[in-house]
């Protein structure tokens, strides 16, 4: 059996978008479209509603590129669950307000069962000291958050 991957936009975006001038980014993109090639189909990959709505922003040809990028994925239902599991990471000041998206990542593919959350969102995702609180709040109300990471961490040797 696969495990499953949450991705969230960032990594759509990543696979989508023109090659970046700054270095940082460009080898985010470079490491993406590698783990998209190699790794990708050793898992089974889920979206939100959320990664949706995020992807249809901007540029209006640079969100139809990402739509239909998603058109054949899997999507998890928004339940009543994950929006309460959300608005718990912000009221207990886990994640700020500003990251209210972010929670719903994060509590979709907690009350789905995901095994990983994709992404390259450092600020609020795959931040060291927010996914150990996350990970540990989720443990307290008795549900096992998916492992948070980007692509680098989930390549296989």
């Amino acid at each position: 059996m696969k495990s499953k991957i949450y991705l969230e936009t960032t990594i759509i975006s990543y696979l989508c978008s023109k090659p970046s001038r700054d270095l940082v980014t460009a080898a985010h993109q470079q490491i993406t479209f590698d783990w998209w090639e190699h790794n990708r189909h050793n898992y089974d990959l889920y979206i939100s509603q959320i990664v949706i709505k995020e992807a249809s922003m901007g540029d209006q040809n640079a969100a139809e590129k990402r739509l239909a990028f998603l058109a054949n994925m899997d999507l998890l239902e928004l339940t009543d669950a994950s929006l309460d599991l959300a608005a718990k990471l912000i009221d207990t000041k886990i994640l700020p307000v500003r990251a209210a998206d972010d929670a719903l990542h994060i509590s979709t593919a907690t009350m789905n069962g995901m095994d990983y959350l994709l992404t390259w969102n450092c600020t609020h995702l795959a931040n060291a000291n927010i996914r150990k609180n996350v990970e540990k709040y989720c443990q307290y109300l008795g549900y096992e958050c998916p492992v948070i990471c980007t692509p680098e961490e989930l390549m296989e040797g």
